[in-house]
């Protein structure tokens, strides 16, 4: 789809209000909804240790990870960066997990985005990774304008920008991940 954002006239489409799986894509909102909620931006260096059911999930989905390690303490930036460049379904499950408590809470504020967003009626997640779900859904439309609404998030669009990130040193990766 393309979107003349200015007039919000769609100027070409191919099945753009056809249901589809966003799959990795859900992770764009997952960072929207992440940064909304952090507030602070002092809080990106804030830590978070990960749990072996955080990167078990990302591991029995057959999931891409940033190769967080249990035990782990990531910042939060790490988790933001981790969650858009290599995909990363530990740091989004991980980010998820710091911001709401745990994945289902986050997904309940991913949802409540795509209320406020005008998107309810086409979209719903059911997981802040991208699994495969038959209830978790949008349209390409959908998706543009999440798109939209993360590079007015100028955290998101920092982010979503990135090239390349080094995680912070840690015990289990004494050099940072290259990621």
């Amino acid at each position: 789809i393309f979107i003349d954002l200015d007039t919000d006239t769609v100027l070409a489409q191919r099945n753009g209000t056809t249901r589809i799986n966003p799959a990795s894509m859900t992770k764009v909102l997952t960072v929207l909804v992440a940064a909304e909620q952090l507030g602070d931006m002092s809080k990106l260096d804030d830590t978070f240790t990960m749990t072996l059911e955080i990167t078990d999930y990302g591991y029995i989905n057959d999931c891409s990870s940033v190769g967080f390690l249990e035990g782990e303490e990531v910042t939060v930036r790490d988790l933001f960066y981790g969650t858009i460049l290599p995909s990363g379904a530990d740091a989004a499950v991980g980010l998820a997990t710091y911001i709401a408590g745990s994945q289902d809470a986050f997904v309940e504020l991913m949802n409540e985005k795509l209320d406020e967003l005008g998107l309810s009626h086409t979209a719903h997640m059911t997981n802040c990774v991208g699994i495969y779900d038959e209830n978790h859904y949008c349209t390409p439309y959908d998706m543009a304008m999440i798109m939209e609404a993360a590079i007015d998030n100028e955290l998101c669009r920092e982010i979503m920008h990135a090239r390349i990130h080094t995680t912070k040193a840690t015990t289990q990766h004494p050099e940072g991940i290259e990621i």
